[in-house]
């Protein structure tokens, strides 16, 4: 059975997530990821607050840190996937779920992407917008519209059929909301997230993380991993992830891709499931199962060996 794993991005965290996880890997989870980071991960993760848990600079970090120990949990008891994939954030567990680089400098980079988006984000006022009842073509036709009249607005997120996000600054996600029927989007739900992620409102985030970036080791990934920017395996990691700050995230046709690659199976690793339903609007004759507790990995390991 050839099975795919994939990793979830911000906005899958939640307070409580990987209580299992943290009490069975206490020297990751809680020795190696404190010292790297400097603040405790499990209590944030334990006790929040939700605020605390949703700043940009702490979610991605505690993200990255349980979906990777249940990812070492998993790998223990499965085949090797034949291939990864991680939405935005999840693109950093893929790799180093790859062994493109270790657990300790994927937690590094992460709390560096972390920052630097938080402090683009400060720089304009701006935010992100789900389409309801639009695709790919008429976000795009709304988002040229928009900057042809001098706007900021761009595609964000092509996450699966039917789930489209755009980005921009605030008037300009005002103006979709206004705008939607004129390009047949039903209706514009502006998101809770204080940045135009994936666009070139980050792209002071890119320079920055690209420090990060050139002091890190990097390998070949043992198996391919699928770039949020090209919707293609990763060449090269630090091109791929400077890029991909500023670059829409084509997940749905990653998951095409990696279907036509004859993978059958797909296995959301982390907390929450939301690459799992992505999975089922995109790829619906494909089987998905979710590891998001440790009560979950032998079961799910048996099912794909």
């Amino acid at each position: 059975m050839a099975y795919a794993v994939l990793f979830p991005g911000q906005g899958s965290q939640h307070v409580g997530m990987g209580a299992d996880i943290f009490a069975a890997q206490p020297e990751l989870l809680v020795d190696a990821a404190d010292e790297v980071l400097g603040w405790s991960l499990r209590d944030l993760c334990a006790e929040g607050p939700e605020e605390e848990l949703r700043r940009t600079e702490r979610a991605q970090p505690a993200l990255y840190a349980v979906a990777f120990a249940l990812w070492d949990a998993f790998r223990a008891a499965a085949p090797p996937p034949a291939a990864a994939a991680g939405h935005s954030l999840g693109e950093y567990t893929a790799l180093a779920a790859a062994g493109a680089f270790d657990f300790a400098e994927g937690l590094r980079l992460v709390s560096a992407r972390g920052s630097a988006m938080a402090a683009a984000a400060d720089e304009t006022d701006s935010g992100m917008a789900a389409l309801l009842g639009g695709d790919a073509e008429s976000a795009a036709a709304m988002a040229e519209a928009r900057r042809a009249d001098g706007g900021m607005l761009w595609v964000a997120n092509i996450n699966a059929p039917g789930q489209v996000v755009v980005a921009g600054g605030s008037e300009d996600i005002a103006w979709a909301a206004d705008s939607g029927p004129t390009f047949g989007v039903r209706r514009v739900i502006p998101l809770k997230v204080d940045g135009a992620f994936h666009t070139p409102l980050m792209r002071p985030a890119a320079h920055a993380l690209a420090t990060a970036l050139a002091s890190t080791t990097m390998s070949s990934p043992a198996f391919p991993v699928w770039s949020n920017a090209d919707a293609a395996p990763v060449a090269e990691p630090v091109d791929a992830l400077e890029r991909q700050l500023v670059s829409p995230v084509r997940f749905a046709e990653s998951l095409v891709a990696i279907a036509d690659e004859g993978v059958d199976t797909f296995v959301h690793i982390g907390p929450g499931d939301v690459t799992a339903g992505l999975v089922r609007r995109t790829v619906p004759a494909a089987t998905v199962h979710v590891v998001s507790a440790l009560e979950m990995v032998a079961p799910v390991a048996s099912a794909v060996e």
